[in-house]
């Protein structure tokens, strides 16, 4: 079954829940992969996912948990690998579960003490500085069950809500809507024309032409750009790191081709960009 996902919308959504309420909430599509769409992680989970290892055990984490809450066919609470709490609810589509909404990132109301204590036991892969780790981890903000049982539910009401808006939807793509779907979902990896070519099944120049019929004029690289340059406007306005970081962030690994691109787009560099609209 595929799965379409509005992403402008959903973004939305996610900002807004966050800004009312404080927590982080995501969404992963069925096999247990953030699709991508927020990137405002707390401080914490910032500094485990700094290194290879650490997204890898998150991504590890999330494909268990994602899997769990899939055999249960209902809410998922459970502590992640590095020991915060994490609930996963299904979003189903005529009785089939086609994405998850996720929230968490943050502490229970038991002594945060004892819960950093028990972190401490899971973090001996760790290479960073503990101590600023540790003051990360004590600004989490707690919750009780009862208060993480009542935004589960609302969570749940919001699951048939995205589906009723269609900002989610299980559908047969045409292949523009692949290919757009494909580039929201890697864009801020390396990407070549024959690895996209091959994931998607589909001949480059046939490739190219999709390309072409969905930006008007533009090549796949194009298209492939615009989608960062989207995404780190978000991460200039959203995020407190250096430029360096937020072209590192979305695909971009050379910083001097990022600006360059980021220019041609919006007409300002991302410093200017970031100074402009703060």
């Amino acid at each position: 079954m595929n799965v379409l996902f509005n992403s402008s919308r959903l973004s939305e959504l996610l900002n807004n829940l966050q800004m009312l309420t404080g927590v982080w909430v995501n969404i992963f599509d069925a096999d247990g992969k953030d699709i991508k769409l927020f990137g405002n992680a707390t401080a914490f989970c910032r500094h485990i996912q700094a290194s290879s290892e650490g997204r890898r055990r998150c991504e590890e984490c999330d494909a268990q948990a994602v899997g769990k809450c899939s055999a249960l066919g209902k809410a998922y609470q459970y502590r992640c690998h590095a020991g915060l709490k994490e609930i996963v609810v299904p979003i189903y589509d005529q009785g089939v579960p086609i994405a998850y909404m996720v929230f968490g990132q943050l502490l229970d109301n038991t002594p945060q003490k004892l819960q950093w204590e028990e972190t401490l036991k899971t973090l001996d892969w760790y290479g960073g500085d503990l101590l600023e780790l540790k003051d990360a981890f004590y600004q989490l903000r707690q919750y009780s069950q009862r208060e993480l049982k009542a935004f589960t539910e609302i969570l749940e009401a919001l699951t048939h809500y995205v589906l009723l808006e269609g900002m989610i939807h299980s559908t047969q793509y045409t292949d523009q809507q692949k290919l757009e779907m494909y580039i929201d979902q890697h864009y801020m990896e390396k990407l070549s024309l024959r690895q996209i070519s091959r994931d998607l099944n589909m001949g480059t120049t046939k490739l190219c032409a999709v390309a072409k019929k969905l930006s008007g004029s533009g090549s796949v690289t194009r298209l492939i750009s615009q989608r960062r340059v989207q995404a780190a406007k978000r991460l200039l306005l959203r995020e407190d790191m250096p430029i360096s970081s937020v072209a590192e962030k979305v695909g971009f690994s050379d910083y001097n081709y990022f600006t360059k691109i980021f220019k041609a787009f919006e007409g300002v560099t991302p410093s200017a960009y970031r100074k402009n609209n703060m």
